[in-house]
């Protein structure tokens, strides 16, 4: 038995519907997975995430939850499920992309990287092993390996030696991880032969219990597939991922700073030539229309900060295109945020208000934009997958991307 179910239940062109079971949740695919950093999705209670939005996945960040509140004290709490009360499916990163984010604050080798805290300016040290200790201790639904991260303008010879340690660190990672779930490390194991509420599950309908005799109750391990905008190195980079084998593949290295066309060519080229039967993830992508283009490309799954961190800023995603609310025009402007949108912000709240709210200073302008903007994206997931359905993205595609008028 695995330890998620991935199947495919419609495809357009490249794109792909499909359905991933997990052992706490059923993901209808393409997902958008709204990021928790801190065991948190900021500013947006896990009851509205649950009830209005259902939101089937989110992330949990390994870097961020390593150096604070430590892992082991999670451990302890019985898992970041428990801990966090969050009993739908969860995604944790490695906590690679973090690390090398730290540029001046970090020293890489072979064994790992040795990193100062960005909260203390303790010493750190992240290795393969180590991350996937973390991520048993989180106890996460899927568990992405340790890679290295090369910045998005590394030349062809860096790209390649970081690629080659992204995939001896994956087989690294693999080896622990299978040590790890062979001596009951995943704090968030299931077994799924006892009822729903032998393990801390909810019932309800949005949130089914698969079948368990199709899946095992363990975590599932991700890998990462990176080599910048080289064509030939992420063709080399997969295939030495695929020589290791995972439950699903990830593609790393994408949104880092690269023009948006660079992204779509190495998507365009990769994405089909994925495992056909494993769920494709692409990290840390995007804006709307980004997701739009992934979709079509043969990409399954997304995560971003961005709707959040925009609506702490007053930067809210409407189907015309993204709006701030900061600016003078919305002070008397009685209308939504998106007359399109059902969400319960936008039935209630007018621009205008929410302008108020923001320009006062009042919390609760970025936790009701932040609300808007996953309830937009997720809405937008569910409408992309009624389109590859019914067999009609592209003009779904053509459509919406022609509403879009940024300001």
């Amino acid at each position: 038995m695995r330890p998620i179910d991935w199947r495919i239940i419609a495809t357009d062109g490249e794109t792909r519907a499909g359905i991933l079971k997990t052992r706490r949740s059923v993901v209808e695919t393409p997902v958008f997975m709204p990021v928790g950093t801190q065991g948190t999705v900021k500013g947006v209670r896990f009851e509205w995430l649950e009830d209005e939005l259902d939101a089937r996945i989110i992330l949990g960040n390994t870097y961020h939850l390593f150096l604070r509140p430590g892992h082991e004290v999670i451990r302890e709490l019985g898992g970041l499920h428990r801990f966090s009360t969050w009993n739908r499916a969860l995604l944790t990163d490695s906590g690679g992309f973090q690390v090398f984010s730290l540029t001046d604050l970090r020293k890489l080798t072979e064994e790992g990287v040795e990193f100062r805290s960005h909260i203390d300016g303790s010493r750190r040290f992240l290795s393969p092993e180590v991350s996937m200790d973390i991520q048993a201790a989180l106890g996460s639904e899927i568990v992405m390996v340790f890679d290295d991260c090369p910045p998005g303008d590394a030349g062809f010879e860096k790209t390649l030696k970081s690629l080659e340690m992204t995939a001896r660190w994956a087989r690294r990672s693999k080896d622990k991880f299978n040590e790890l779930q062979r001596d009951g490390a995943d704090s968030g194991h299931v077994n799924l032969g006892f009822g729903i509420d032998d393990f801390g599950l909810e019932e309800n309908p949005k949130s089914e219990i698969p079948d368990p005799t199709r899946i095992s109750g363990k975590q599932a391990l991700f890998g990462i597939v990176q080599g910048a905008g080289h064509l030939e190195l992420r063709r080399h980079s997969l295939e030495l991922t695929q020589e290791i084998g995972f439950d699903g593949y990830a593609i790393g290295g994408l949104s880092v700073g690269e023009e948006k066309s660079v992204m779509y060519e190495v998507l365009e080229y990769l994405a089909p030539r994925m495992p056909h039967d494993a769920p494709r993830y692409l990290m840390g992508v995007g804006t709307p229309e980004d997701l739009i283009e992934g979709v079509r490309r043969g990409v399954d799954m997304f995560d971003c900060v961005m709707p959040t961190r925009n609506g702490r800023t007053g930067g809210a995603f409407t189907s015309r295109g993204k709006i701030n609310i900061r600016n003078a025009r919305y002070a008397l402007d009685p209308d939504p945020l998106d007359e399109d949108c059902p969400c319960s912000v936008c039935r209630r709240y007018s621009r205008a208000y929410l302008r108020h709210l923001y320009q006062s200073g009042e919390m609760l302008a970025a936790t009701l934009i932040s609300h808007h903007n996953l309830a937009f994206y997720l809405n937008l997931m569910k409408r992309i997958r009624t389109a590859i359905v019914d067999g009609e993205f592209e003009a779904f595609r053509t459509g919406f991307l022609a509403q879009l008028d940024n300001e």
